[in-house]
């Protein structure tokens, strides 16, 4: 138990398939009910599907685990619901400062432009997380949870998955149209169908110690190279809710995860980061190594692979839940539209290419961060030193030091689904990017712009100072009343008597933001990355562009 967390327990039902001895056919199946699997049934929940989830535990995750969440990953959980109540609950930051000894080297800013609804990140341990998401599940309908339920078998044949499920009542069997499976690194699943799980796992160990205390400490990003109060190993310091503070400790290859586990031997270091006179509390302590691996492809058959079971990546940078988050967002609307008949099948094979390449980066980035923060020789250590060194006074330097590039969204830049420019635009929203937000009004109402895209195509018309051209309208019209799903607003320069369709660019951030000018069209995908974009609406265009992005 936790002194700041009482944990919940979630009740295990009998179904009716274990009742009646009656095998049901689900369109889908979720295995794991942490982060990643949740978020896939939620936004299945969202478009009308329902799901089974199967989770072999009967309450949240032990331990806060994760607990850095990015504004890419909050924004999905905007469009589902319950962000809010994690922003609200989580401690809010942008700031981050690395430090080389006593010395500070530079801080860095990850949101300094205003006007945006969600921060750069918050931190909140994951089993709160967990909870948000549960509950926001329980709200839809849709979503069966099943609590004490194992799959032990996998079989796919026939169009349709077959799983052995085990309970505290015995082992049961269901099918499946669809299984995502987001069982975690350890992927039974993933063993199961004899899947090889490729890349490094690297030696060096590191304790994580979350602790209980008031400190003054602002809510930044603190970490340090050749620690003064950790000699010759780096440190991480993070709030999070609850008085809770997460801190890491490099450890080094040859420590014995149980020895430094034990309260007699983290207490000391704490004492030496902290002072001898601070007050604290252990609330958890573990030792992990660092692993960089994934699968060859996430989709196999029946069954789509999701966070770690399909990929793995060291903590630092917060690249875990962050980058799983949006394997369920690229996956969900995809899946929908094969189910529904609208697109084809090989649509599911983009999901495994766009977010493989996403992993790619991903598992590039942390085993830079890696080898940066425990280099390998002294050759690597000499570099690393004396990068730190220029640092503090070259900016060339900062661009240099790795203490774990923290988690970016992914920009599908070669994504068979883009359209790619015919016009020239300027700025970061090229086609695979994911869309960023801006200040608007609807009818008067303040609001946001990624509020109004996700689950469906969005085109947005930036119209400037006049109304949007009859033949224009109707156009778009006809593309809404078609099988995709599909919608449009005009962007507008000024406020004029309210009209259906129309959103306000208030401060000009959507102009900016998206090198918007008088004619000018985005195709927003319902994962909020862009599809293409125009400097001219052609209709023609706009449509091949809208099968193209469903695989068509």
């Amino acid at each position: 138990m936790l002194s700041t967390y009482g944990y919940p327990k979630f009740p295990y039902l009998q179904t009716e398939e274990q009742r009646t001895g009656v095998v049901r056919r689900h369109p889908v199946v979720v295995v794991g009910a942490g982060p990643v699997g949740l978020t896939a049934a939620l936004d299945l929940a969202r478009q009308g599907v329902p799901a089974v989830v199967l989770d072999e535990d009967d309450t949240v995750s032990v331990g806060s685990r994760a607990v850095c969440y990015a504004k890419r990953a909050l924004e999905v959980w905007d469009r589902l619901g319950c962000a809010r109540r994690m922003i609200d609950k989580g401690v809010v930051w942008n700031v981050g400062r690395v430090f080389h000894r006593n010395d500070q080297v530079y801080q860095f800013d990850l949101l300094p432009e205003p006007d945006h609804k969600i921060p750069a990140f918050i931190n909140l341990q994951q089993y709160y997380l967990e909870e948000h998401l549960v509950a926001e599940a329980r709200k839809t309908g849709l979503v069966d949870l099943r609590w004490k339920s194992r799959v032990v078998s996998l079989d796919q044949r026939d169009g349709h998955a077959t799983l052995g499920v085990e309970t505290p009542d015995g082992v049961h069997t269901l099918e499946a149209d669809w299984v995502i499976a987001c069982d975690g690194a350890r992927s039974p699943l993933r063993k199961m169908l004899g899947l090889e799980f490729v890349g490094q796992v690297f030696q060096d160990r590191f304790l994580i110690a979350d602790v209980v205390m008031k400190a003054d400490f602002p809510a930044e990003r603190w970490f340090w190279f050749d620690a003064p109060f950790h000699p010759g190993q780096s440190a991480l310091l993070h709030r999070q809710a609850d008085n809770v503070w997460r801190i890491d400790f490099q450890l080094g290859r040859d420590a014995d995860p149980e020895e430094a586990k034990k309260p007699e031997n983290v207490v000391p270091r704490l004492k030496a980061m902290l002072g001898a006179d601070t007050a604290f509390e252990l609330e958890w302590v573990s030792v992990y190594t660092f692993q960089c691996r994934r699968l060859e492809r996430f989709r196999h058959g029946r069954v789509l692979f999701a966070g770690d079971s399909a990929h793995q990546v060291s903590p630092f940078g917060a690249r875990g839940a962050n980058s799983g988050v949006p394997d369920a967002d690229n996956l969900v609307w995809k899946l929908k539209l094969v189910m529904d008949g609208v697109a084809p099948d090989r649509l599911l094979d983009s999901y495994s290419e766009e977010r493989v390449a996403a992993a790619r980066e991903n598992l590039l980035n942390s085993t830079r961060s890696t080898d940066f923060i425990t280099p390998k020789s002294a050759v690597s250590r000499l570099f690393r030193d004396a990068v730190l060194d220029l640092a503090g006074e070259h900016p060339f330097a900062r661009s240099l030091v790795n203490s774990g590039r923290l988690s970016t969204p992914t920009t599908y830049a070669g994504s068979a689904l883009n359209t790619p420019d015919t016009g020239s635009f300027a700025g970061r929203m090229v086609p695979g990017a994911p869309a960023t937000d801006a200040p608007v009004e609807e009818n008067g109402q303040p609001g946001w712009l990624m509020d109004r895209l996700g689950g469906r195509f969005v085109a947005l018309y930036h119209a400037g100072a006049d109304p949007v051209p009859a033949e224009t309208a109707a156009r778009l019209d006809a593309l809404a009343r078609g099988r995709i799903p599909f919608a449009w607003f005009a962007v507008t320069d000024r406020r004029r008597e309210a009209r259906p369709n129309e959103l306000v660019d208030v401060n000009g951030r959507f102009r900016e933001r998206y090198d918007a000018t008088p004619g000018s069209l985005y195709l927003i995908r319902p994962d909020q990355h862009v599809a293409g974009r125009w400097r001219h609406v052609d209709a023609a265009a706009l449509a091949e562009a809208l099968n193209r992005a469903i695989g068509r």
